[in-house]
């Protein structure tokens, strides 16, 4: 199965759309083992959320390295392509036989292996919060008590959807990312406690993106892989 045995199954997968609702840091701050904090432990700070979500809405498209690492140190790779409103690829290279990808209506999980196609809307996730500017942020995001000045930690959950887990989002400060903050990375608790770490290199700004990178050839048409 491989993959980090197929993204824990569905639960990469939800996760993610629970993250892309607020955006994705590594800087000075490191999540890899750090608890979930309580609401309690929240800042009251609107301030600084709505400057953290007006930064990631800011994001028209972004490429990225990324290295997911689940909690037994498993580790895979590839590179995640960003395009508001909604879309988002994770592509794990050539040779991988899964992909996760939204085309802004829903979040999809294509294993090439077994021939099966996974999917979920994005719009009743916590991922609405972000893609829909109507949405009130809020009601999924509570910005996180953070010792460093220039990290920006954000916790993501819907109370209403626990199948969706729980996220905690990092932003570093960068002069040079939209709205001055940049995501770096994010830790994800799903419904079954497993926890996921996805970190973010190589940031790339304002590329042209064509709407067909994120379309996908239906492995359950086609026994053919993808080239």
């Amino acid at each position: 199965m491989n993959i980090m045995t197929k993204l824990r199954r569905t639960g990469f997968a939800l996760a993610t759309a629970g993250t892309l609702a607020l955006g994705l840091s590594l800087g000075s701050a490191s999540f890899d083992n750090a608890p979930f904090a309580p609401p309690a432990a929240a800042q009251s700070s609107n301030a600084d959320l709505d400057r953290a979500v007006a930064a990631l809405r800011g994001i028209s498209t972004m490429r990225a390295d990324f290295t997911q690492t689940d909690r037994a140190g498993n580790a895979a790779r590839g590179t995640m392509t960003l395009k508001r409103p909604g879309k988002i690829r994770f592509d794990y290279g050539r040779d991988a036989d899964l992909l996760v990808v939204s085309n802004g209506r829903s979040l999809y999980m294509v294993d090439y292996e077994v021939n099966q196609v996974e999917r979920w809307p994005i719009r009743s996730s916590p991922l609405g919060a972000l893609l829909d500017p109507d949405r009130d942020v809020r009601q999924f995001g509570t910005l996180l008590s953070n010792d460093s000045a220039s990290v920006v930690s954000i916790d993501v959950r819907d109370p209403d959807k626990p199948e969706f887990g729980r996220i905690i989002m990092n932003l570093v400060r960068n002069p040079n990312a939209p709205g001055g903050l940049q995501l770096m990375n994010w830790v994800a608790l799903d419904a079954q406690n497993h926890r996921t770490t996805v970190r973010l290199t190589n940031h790339r700004y304002g590329l042209s993106v064509p709407d067909s990178t994120f379309q996908f050839r239906d492995p359950r048409r086609s026994s053919r892989r993808p080239r």
